[in-house]
C-alpha cells in the first residue's frame, strides 16, 4: 500500500489511524515511567559522553602531525595515556597565543584535558548503569558472554513493559533477529535480518561473538553446523536468534518476579 500511495507524514499518520480502528495493527507502545527508562538516559548520556571523547582523541592525534617538529619530538614515543596525562600537564604561556608552537600547545592542552574529563564523565555514568543493571536483571549477567553494556541495551530495548512483546517471536523481531526467507529453487535457506532495533541486534551480536569464542557448546555447535554445509552468516543468524530467546525468557520471567 506504501509503494502505491507513496510516502509522507499524512500518509503514515492516516495509515496509523486506519490500521489501529481496522485493527490491523494494535501494538503497545514502551511506557517511560520505570527504572528501565533511567537506564536509557543515563546511557544516551554515556553514548555521547563516548563519542565526543573518540573525537577529541582522533583531533589530538591530527593535530601532533601537524604540530612543529620540536612538540612532536617530546611526545614521540608515549603510548596513549602517557601522551595525554603529558599535554594535559603542560604550562605554556597563554600570553603569547599569536606564536605558532604556543598556540598549538594550548590546543593540544585543551584537547588533552577534554579526553581526561570526558573520560572521568564516563566512569561517573556507569556506576549508576551498573546499579540499575544489576538490580533490574541479575540473572543476565551470570550467563556467558553477557556484559553490563549488552544486558542494558536489551533490556531498554525490551523497556519496562516487556509483556507488550507477546512472544519469543517478536522480541526477535523487534531485535532484528528473525529469519528472513532466501531460499531458491531446491535450496532452502534463510538470511539475516537488516530491520529492527539496531543496537539490540548489535548487543547480541557481540554476545554471540564472545560465545563463538569462549564457549564450549557454542563451539561444538558451529562445528556441527559446519559440518552440515551452512555458511558462518548463517550460524550467526541461528545463534543470535537462540540468544534473543534465552534473553527474552530471562526478561519475562524478572518481571513477573518484580511484579
Amino acid at each position: 500500500m506504501r509503494r502505491k500511495k507513496g510516502k509522507d507524514d499524512t500518509l503514515d499518520a492516516e495509515n496509523a489511524a486506519h490500521a489501529a480502528y481496522a485493527g490491523i495493527r494494535t501494538v503497545m507502545p514502551r511506557t517511560r515511567d520505570g527504572m528501565v527508562e533511567s537506564l536509557r538516559v543515563l546511557r544516551v548520556t554515556r553514548k555521547t559522553a563516548v563519542a565526543a571523547r573518540r573525537i577529541a582523541l582522533q583531533m589530538l592525534q591530527t593535530q601532533i602531525v601537524s604540530a612543529p617538529q620540536e612538540l612532536r619530538d617530546q611526545v614521540r614515543n608515549l603510548t596513549r595515556m602517557q601522551l595525554i596525562r603529558t599535554i594535559a600537564a603542560w604550562r605554556p604561556d597563554t600570553t603569547d597565543y599569536r606564536d605558532t608552537t604556543t598556540a598549538t600547545r594550548l590546543a593540544l592542552r585543551s584537547l588533552a584535558r577534554r579526553y581526561l574529563e570526558l573520560s572521568d564523565e564516563i566512569a561517573d555514568l556507569d556506576v549508576p548503569i551498573k546499579s540499575l543493571v544489576e538490580e533490574l536483571n541479575p540473572e543476565l549477567l551470570t550467563r556467558t558472554g553477557i556484559g553490563i553494556e549488552s544486558a542494558a541495551q536489551l533490556l531498554v530495548t525490551a523497556a519496562d513493559n516487556p509483556e507488550r512483546l507477546r512472544s519469543e517471536a517478536s522480541f526477535a523481531a523487534l531485535c532484528g533477529i528473525s529469519p528472513v526467507p532466501a531460499s531458491s529453487g531446491k535450496t532452502v535457506r534463510h538470511r539475516l535480518n537488516r530491520g529492527g532495533d539496531r543496537a539490540a541486534n548489535s548487543a547480541l551480536h557481540m554476545i554471540v561473538i564472545s560465545r563463538w569464542r569462549m564457549d564450549e557448546k557454542t563451539k561444538a555447535y558451529v562445528a556441527k553446523r559446519t559440518a552440515e554445509g551452512m555458511s558462518k552468516l548463517e550460524i550467526m543468524r541461528c545463534l543470535k536468534r537462540y540468544v534473543a530467546r534465552e534473553v527474552y525468557y530471562l526478561i519475562k520471567s524478572r518481571t513477573k518476579e518484580i511484579n
